[in-house]
């Protein structure tokens, strides 16, 4: 069933080159400054670029697909709306559930990143704020819970009001602030590859594939794969840029583009900075919460002029994730309350600002608290999982859909069906199978949860079911 839209409230106002911004905006940013580091320290070493072009081939494939649905039905709630209108109700809120785990975990993770890149700067410019402030209450550590004796991660709660309070005011006046964020941020990368190019030492390069320790996941092809997937979801700001479909001027024509111009754009942006990074610095030393501006130091008073427009950057950068990533959190909210299976409340728009107000405090609140509380660990690994599973659904569902509705109109289609969309799929659930099985044990026990909320409150007052009486 494909709704109509005209008339939900939300003002389009976005064109081309605002996507391709909000794009680049939601996927320039921690996987750059704070995951790239860790992902080879810890899986792939110097060949995590082999990692990112993995996830590139499968990003670009779903890329597709999501341009296809996105120009078919320029909606808000990305692939819970499509999922909604080509599988049904009950399959579209267990892929809506997962999204909501996708962005949620996906901001907080952002938001913790970015505390770690301010705490640096201030402390370079000789503010310390206190200990009990700057670490997240819990943290987890050889398989258990433990207090930290912080109480909480006071700049991660600190960003994300912020950026609340930014999208409360609206989507034009959110677009502009991040059209500034986005120069920015890629001029800082630009410059880091460009004048860190001769700082590299080859010799961190070998061996390009280091040798697996014996336990799947840690180097060798095997860390190439997982390293794959724990960076995916460094690529999520094109899903979160078609969650604003309904804000597009033209989304038949700017989507597509916007979609796919800001992902190739940023794969190579990925990959150029990961082979400029591992050359400085050796992948063993990159474990850190700040592996750029590590590298930075490391390459001596050569580049130390650098040093603060990187870290300023690095918060510039994650900002605009965040503010991209809240957008889309709120538009999921809004999405599925509009069908009835969330509280009504999500779903009303302000009559001037035109933004829902209530999923944006909402998303602010629960992303404050979890950003909070929770380390980054935990949180990184809570989100690629969601997001690889809801891209191969997409890939999947362009393939149903092709079959099941043929006459429908399609401003855009995916090339070489139905090629594309199953290799999407491939290359996605081949990184899921590269997580590790608690990964899967905790999507598990979400996806039960979201499965009883279904039960109790969403069946009870659907809007298609009230309609069909169903």
């Amino acid at each position: 069933m494909l709704r109509d839209s005209a008339n939900d409230g939300l003002k389009r106002t976005l064109s081309t080159m605002n996507l391709v911004a909000l794009g680049i905006g939601a996927i320039v940013g921690t996987g750059i400054f704070v995951i790239t580091g860790q992902a080879a320290a810890q899986y792939a070493g110097p060949a995590l670029t082999v990692s990112f072009v993995i996830s590139a081939l499968g990003c670009i494939f779903a890329g597709f697909c999501y341009a296809e649905f996105a120009a078919m039905m320029p909606v808000s709630g990305s692939v819970y709306s499509y999922s909604y209108a080509t599988m049904g109700e009950f399959l579209a809120w267990f892929i809506g559930w997962d999204l909501v785990l996708e962005y949620l975990f996906a901001c907080s993770t952002v938001a913790v990143g970015w505390s770690g890149y301010m705490q640096s700067l201030l402390d370079g410019w000789g503010v310390h704020l206190p200990q009990q402030l700057l670490q997240a209450t819990f943290g987890h550590e050889h398989g258990e819970w433990i207090l930290t004796g912080s109480v909480v991660n006071f700049p991660a709660m600190c960003i994300v009001a912020i950026v609340t309070t930014l999208l409360l005011a609206g989507i034009r006046q959110s677009a502009w602030v991040n059209n500034v964020i986005v120069v920015i941020k890629v001029c800082v990368i630009l410059l880091f590859v460009g004048f860190g190019l001769s700082f590299i030492d080859t010799s961190n390069w070998t061996p390009y594939i280091p040798a697996n320790t014996g336990a799947f996941g840690h180097f060798g092809w095997s860390g190439v794969l997982r390293g794959a997937a724990v960076v995916f979801f460094a690529y999520l700001g094109f899903d979160a840029l078609s969650t604003a479909a309904q804000e597009t001027r033209r989304p038949q024509k700017d989507m597509p583009k916007g979609i796919l111009i800001s992902l190739i754009c940023c794969a190579f942006l990925y990959v150029a900075v990961t082979a400029v990074l591992t050359g400085i610095v050796s992948y063993k030393e990159l474990n850190v919460d700040a592996p750029i501006a590590l590298a930075i130091d490391r390459a001596g008073t050569g580049l130390a002029w650098l040093s603060p427009l990187i870290k300023l950057g690095a918060i510039a950068g994650i900002s605009s994730v965040i503010l991209v990533m809240m957008m889309g959190q709120s538009r999921i909210y809004y999405a599925i309350s509009r069908d009835g299976l969330l509280p009504g409340m999500f779903s009303k728009v302000h009559a001037k600002r035109g933004v829902p107000q209530n999923a944006t405090v909402f998303a602010g609140i629960a992303t404050g608290i979890i950003a909070g509380t929770l380390p980054l660990n935990v949180l990184s690994e809570l989100v690629s999982i969601g997001t690889l599973m809801a891209f191969a659904i997409v890939c999947l569902s362009v393939v149903v859909l092709r079959r099941t509705q043929p006459q429908l109109h399609r401003p855009f289609k995916v090339p070489l069906m139905p090629f594309i969309p199953l290799l999407g799929a491939f290359f996605c659930v081949l990184q899921m199978a590269a997580l590790p099985w608690n990964t899967w044990l905790r999507l598990l026990l979400w996806t039960l949860l979201g499965f009883v909320i279904y039960f109790t409150y969403g069946r009870r007052h659907s809007h298609l079911r009230k309609k069909y009486d169903v």
